[in-house]
């Protein structure tokens, strides 16, 4: 397994969370020969933050790694700020494997061409 960003190798764990990344910050419709691929997220983000669309931000991310990274199971994603004001999902996941869950952060951007 490698790090996308240096051509080194990394970890099991590691290689999960970049994937994960990779997979919410992805708009659905952006690969050219995996359409399927990728989160609604990017799209979502740029809408008032309700109630109602927190919560689709959530369900976004659950729908997303559940169908594109199966060696994790979700056990909790929660909206969070940080203080640039730029939109992080919290996520709690436990591993294929591993007894213990894991946290991770990941940053999330609007979609290009989003209204911001």
């Amino acid at each position: 397994m490698m790090n996308v960003n240096t051509g080194r190798s990394i970890d099991y764990a590691a290689h999960i969370s970049q994937s994960i990344t990779d997979i919410l910050t992805t708009p659905i419709g952006s690969r050219v020969m995996r359409r399927g691929y990728g989160s609604f997220i990017p799209q979502l983000i740029d809408q008032p933050m309700t109630p109602a669309n927190i919560l689709r931000l959530q369900a976004a991310t659950a729908q997303a790694i559940m169908k594109h990274e199966p060696r994790t199971r979700l056990r909790r994603a929660f909206l969070d700020f940080d203080t640039s004001g730029r939109a992080v999902l919290q996520l709690e996941r436990q591993d294929r494997g591993q007894a213990s869950t894991r946290r991770q952060a990941v940053s999330i951007q609007p979609a290009q061409g989003a209204s911001t």
